[in-house]
């Protein structure tokens, strides 16, 4: 069966670990496994960048095991921007050739979402005051280019990508 590793700030809700138990179900329900970087517990009384190094080399192992990602994209910690071990993961993702697939709720471009003032040449500026790049696209190019990104949740993404499954099963096969 094909492996998704999970990628996204999901691991962050105070529901996590149920939310990985739901998202690994909706994989289930399309065919698919479900990795989720919370499916492994860091042993007891490690320091703290212990600990960080046991979750960094967990998650690395379970990138490389799966066939293909699936990736959270939705706005983190501010308008226009993935979480960015999320997008760490992505980029790992893409140089070892596995297919990449996201989804993301935030509707319009990054121009259309993050700029809050033009300056004197109609330049779209963010909130503090740096150029909002203008391809058309929701995401930074160097997310939005390398993956399928599909509007909407997870559950949309993975219908997708089960819609597409003879596509998917031979970029798996071909390393990407």
């Amino acid at each position: 069966m094909t492996t998704i590793y999970l990628a996204g700030f999901d691991v962050f809700r105070k529901d996590a670990r149920a939310w990985g138990e739901h998202l690994k179900a909706l994989c289930a329900a399309h065919g698919f496994t479900g990795l989720y970087p919370l499916d492994q517990s860091a042993p007891e009384g490690l320091s703290g960048p212990d600990t960080a190094r046991w979750i960094y080399d967990a998650n690395i192992a379970l990138l490389r095991r799966a066939d293909l990602v699936m990736a959270n994209l939705d706005d983190f910690r501010g308008p226009g921007e993935a979480d960015s071990g999320t997008a760490f993961e992505v980029g790992f993702a893409v140089a070892l050739g596995k297919p990449v697939w996201a989804y993301s709720a935030d509707a319009g471009t990054l121009r259309e979402r993050v700029t809050v003032a033009t300056d004197a040449d109609g330049t779209p500026l963010d909130a503090r005051g740096f150029t909002v790049e203008d391809f058309g696209l929701g995401k930074n190019l160097m997310l939005a280019c390398p993956v399928r990104l599909v509007q909407g949740g997870a559950a949309e993404c993975l219908a997708a990508m089960a819609a597409a499954r003879h596509d998917l099963d031979a970029a798996v096969r071909s390393g990407g």
